[in-house]
This record gives structure tokens, C-alpha cells and sequence, in this order.
């Protein structure tokens, strides 16, 4: 069974939250929908409220105190990436944005994401698609098509009837594991393996030798 590490960030301000309740539920469901793929996933969550202080220095100094650059590096270096954030005023909160101000350009290009967000109302619900979905397409990282999010209604008697929270966290986890799997069984090509641009089993004294023939 092949291993598998994801990385959830909550951008929560308050403990416990509703933003760490829905990374959980995200991660739980994503770790069993892995099984499915004969995939052993384990999954290490950050907590941007304990980091706020670093993350504001970092912002100041352009430097990262060394528990942020843990934290970041344990984001970066993940083989796929679920972040939750509350929606505050139509988007995603200032903590989420700066702690993705402080991350490398490059350095969720390619990686599966599963975006999550929490709001008061569902009227918040599109702020995933005009607000959170495009800064992911800024850095380049594969964010799957279903982002999930939950209002207050939705972790009491009153959510949604036709699509209830449960099964949109399936969904998404399911994307979720499916992009890991299927990242898994993308060849990574080495720009620098001759076998790349010579065919497999060639080297440049077979080129040199087929061109001395000619």
C-alpha cells in the first residue's frame, strides 16, 4: 500500500471553531476515500491562529521565525493540501491570505487542493468560486471542482435538504483522492534524463553514433 501525506490548514480564529471542524470532517473523509485507492494517507494540520504573531513578522521582516518556516514547510512539502477558511465580508479571511502571502509562489504549483470555507449564511457560499478558487489558479495548484462549504445551518437540524453537508464532504473528498491517486500514477519526467528527449535506453553517444554514420 503506498503512503501519502496531506496537509490541512484552518484559518479559524476562534478555538474550537467551525472553520477546524470542517477541515477535520474534509480530512477524515479524504484519508478513507484513499483507502479505496489502496492509498495510506496520514495528515498533519496547521492551525494559522497559533502562527498570527509569526506570520505578521514574517510579513514585516521577510523573514519566517522557526516555527512558521515548520509549519510552512510542512505545507509545502505535502502531497496535497486541504485548506479551510471562514468568510469574512464576501472573502477569505486576512490570516488565510497572509499566510499565503508568506508561502514561496511556486510552491503549491501542481499540488491537489480541496478548498473548504464556513460562513453565518449560505449566502456566502459563492465566495469559493470568485474568491478562493482563483488565488489557488494564481499559484498554479490543481484545486479539484467541488469546494465545500458549510454554514451554521448545516451543523444543526436546518441545512441543506437536498444536498446536506455529509454528502458534499464525500464529494469533494472523493475529487480529493482521486487527484492524489491519479498524480500517483503520472510519470514525473527528468528534463535533464537524456531517455526524455532520446527515447528510452539512448544516450548522446548513440545520437553522436547515428550521426557519424550519416
Amino acid at each position: 500500500m503506498a503512503s501519502r501525506r496531506i496537509a490541512v490548514v484552518s484559518a479559524g480564529l476562534s478555538n474550537p471553531s467551525s472553520t477546524r471542524m470542517l477541515a477535520d470532517r474534509l480530512a477524515a473523509e479524504t484519508v478513507r476515500a484513499l483507502a479505496g485507492h489502496d492509498i495510506e494517507a496520514t495528515v498533519d494540520v496547521v492551525e494559522l491562529r497559533d502562527y498570527a504573531h509569526d506570520i505578521t513578522n514574517n510579513l514585516l521582516t521577510g523573514f519566517a521565525p522557526p516555527a512558521l518556516e515548520t509549519a510552512i514547510n510542512t505545507v509545502v512539502s505535502a502531497d496535497a493540501l486541504i485548506a479551510v477558511t471562514p468568510i469574512f465580508s464576501t472573502s477569505y479571511n486576512g490570516l488565510f491570505k497572509s499566510f499565503i502571502d508568506v508561502l514561496d509562489p511556486d510552491a503549491l504549483a501542481g499540488m491537489p487542493v480541496l478548498i473548504g470555507a464556513n460562513a453565518g449564511t449560505a449566502r456566502h457560499s459563492l465566495a469559493i468560486d470568485y474568491a478562493i478558487r482563483p488565488l489557488f489558479a494564481y499559484l498554479h495548484a490543481d484545486a479539484v471542482s467541488t469546494g465545500v462549504f458549510a454554514a451554521s445551518s448545516d451543523w444543526g437540524g436546518a441545512g441543506d435538504d437536498v444536498a446536506p453537508l455529509a454528502k458534499r464532504v464525500e464529494k469533494g473528498a472523493r475529487e480529493l483522492a482521486e487527484a492524489i491517486a491519479r498524480r500517483d500514477t503520472t510519470e514525473v519526467l527528468d528534463p535533464y534524463d537524456p531517455a526524455t528527449y532520446l527515447g528510452e535506453g539512448r544516450s548522446f553517444g548513440h545520437m553522436l553514433g547515428g550521426l557519424a554514420g550519416e
